[in-house]
């Protein structure tokens, strides 16, 4: 069985619906992660994934800020919403993939971007972004499998995290060294999160990390094509029990240029299980 997983932010979801479908006629993933949302539950467009088969969905949303979501044409068996940091910011959902066997925990993330200022004492925003991958590191770390487990834990983890964690997921690493999303106590917090259990960094599979890899282009870019000032922010995660099943990625650079364009483009991992 092939699974296709992709990962957006998405920008508003209603905004750009028609991106969206237009994306799902393109690429067709069995399952389509959104990040930021902007939107309540109960205005939450059904309809038109409905229309393309993704009958199974597991969405958190709320007015104007953050929002996840998990399209899927492959069914759960069960769906979890967290709350993390003692807010119920709609950041972070889980749902198990029946894909045969044991199922594949999917996990949806939306790590706060954290502000402008990188100092958690002067910024608030900075100090919950921190806080967040300070407690998703201790969760996943008390999710790792022990030795005495014959199997390991088939996870995949996606989303917009908003770190730039290589020196070739950004631009310019000497030039945004003290910048929000590559600072180097993110980037530690990162790598403790991806250290926790053992989380695989599936496009750097193929893209050796001395290559460039971009997700995101600000639109304070007018040509952001030309000057290509981007940097990795979305990624796909798999744990150690789906390096085998690793197939393939793309990241969908074209679609930063369409109408209404979200500042990220689309991740996608493909895996035969």
């Amino acid at each position: 069985m092939s699974l296709t997983v992709a990962t957006w932010n998405i920008n508003s979801v209603r905004l750009r619906i028609a991106n969206v479908e237009r994306f799902l006629k393109l690429r067709k993933p069995d399952v389509l992660c959104l990040q930021e949302t902007k939107c309540p539950d109960e205005l939450f467009p059904h309809q038109p994934f409905e229309a393309l088969g993704y009958t199974h969905r597991l969405i958190q949303g709320m007015k104007s800020y953050n929002g996840v979501a998990i399209l899927s044409k492959v069914p759960f068996t069960a769906m979890n919403v967290h709350h993390r940091c003692g807010k119920e910011d709609c950041r972070h959902i889980e749902a198990a993939l029946d894909v045969g066997g044991d199922p594949i925990l999917l996990d949806n993330l939306y790590i706060p971007a954290g502000g402008d200022i990188p100092d958690p004492e002067a910024n608030d925003k900075f100090a919950h972004k921190l806080d967040f991958y300070r407690e998703m590191a201790g969760w996943y770390a008390e999710r790792k499998p022990g030795p005495r487990q014959k199997k390991g834990l088939r996870r995949i983890a996606v989303g917009d995290l908003n770190v730039a964690p290589l020196e070739h997921d950004v631009w310019s690493h000497k030039q945004l060294l003290k910048i929000v999303s590559h600072t180097p106590v993110e980037v530690e917090l990162f790598g403790r999160m991806m250290a926790a259990l053992d989380w695989i960094d599936v496009p750097r599979r193929f893209v050796p990390e001395s290559e460039k890899l971009y997700s995101w282009w600000s639109y304070r870019n007018n040509d952001w094509r030309a000057s290509n000032r981007g940097r990795r922010l979305d990624h796909i995660l798999a744990s150690p029990a789906l390096s085998g099943a690793i197939r393939g990625y793309h990241i969908d650079t074209d679609l930063r240029g369409w109408e209404i364009p979200s500042d990220h483009v689309p991740v996608l991992a493909t895996f035969e299980l």
